[in-house]
């Protein structure tokens, strides 16, 4: 019996990443945690701070992947409106969380700081939700349903990724095998290769060129798989592939990929 697929989705929530001016690198961290755990990135949307687009995007991916991870909003500024966004995507009310509420206000008074109105939203989580950890800066993430709602600052996601592993289920490892090629070129082996994608059954083959000078180019082929001994079948014929085509490989074994 085939194991159903665990998958996941991003939704990256901000005026700030659509416009250029912040460059994203949550969905390398939230990919790269995943990706040992069988869980694959399937799908990244953008959207702006707008709640009608956020619960909408919400929605969406929530009933067509396993997890969906937002990150962004969830600040004590205006424009932080994804905890209403969520609360809004699950028909469920949304408050000060007593806890959360708590555990802020003492923090603040340790640093001498007022907890102002503005800070007191970081506190407000939709009804029903349970919290994600937040070690670096104490405001907590949080968990509604199969939707993980984390910060937008990468150094906060990465640290509440650490409490949200242990609630996921995990899938098959895709592992990669790649084949590398000095001076190839992707159109000496398109149609071999189009042909060996739709001969290799439970196999993805990618083709990435590089190009750094005119004598520093080529090609890297990389075979995805769940199953080993259909990996190293691929990553033989595409060594022989390249071989074929003239010119020499070096094929190096991934990680989960």
């Amino acid at each position: 019996m085939t194991k159903t697929p665990v998958t996941a989705a991003v939704c990256l929530i901000g005026d700030e990443l659509l416009s250029g001016r912040t460059r994203d690198i949550n969905v390398q961290q939230i990919a790269g945690y995943l990706a040992p755990l069988g869980i694959p990135v399937r799908e990244v949307r953008i959207v702006p701070d707008e709640q009608d687009c956020i619960v909408e995007a919400v929605n969406a991916l929530r009933s067509a992947y396993s997890y969906v991870f937002t990150t962004g909003g969830i600040g004590p500024t205006h424009d932080d409106i994804t905890a209403d966004a969520i609360a809004a995507a699950f028909g469920v009310g949304i408050g000060h969380h007593p806890e959360v509420f708590t555990d802020l206000q003492a923090r603040y008074d340790k640093m001498g700081t007022e907890f102002t109105e503005a800070r007191q939203r970081m506190a407000r989580i939709p009804h029903g939700a349970s919290l994600i950890e937040n070690p670096v800066s104490g405001a907590p993430g949080f968990q509604t349903g199969n939707v993980f709602t984390l910060a937008g600052v990468p150094s906060i996601v990465q640290g509440m990724l650490q409490d949200v592993g242990h609630r996921l289920e995990h899938g098959e490892v895709v592992r990669s095998i790649t084949v590398r090629s000095s001076g190839l070129r992707e159109g000496d082996i398109a149609e071999q290769l189009s042909a060996l994608n739709e001969e290799l059954d439970g196999v993805s083959l990618g083709s990435y060129p590089w190009f750094r000078s005119v004598t520093d180019h080529g090609v890297a082929l990389i075979a995805r798989s769940t199953d080993q001994d259909k990996l190293k079948t691929a990553g033989e014929r595409l060594v022989a592939l390249v071989s074929e085509a003239g010119r020499e490989s070096e094929l190096l074994e991934g990680e989960a990929s």
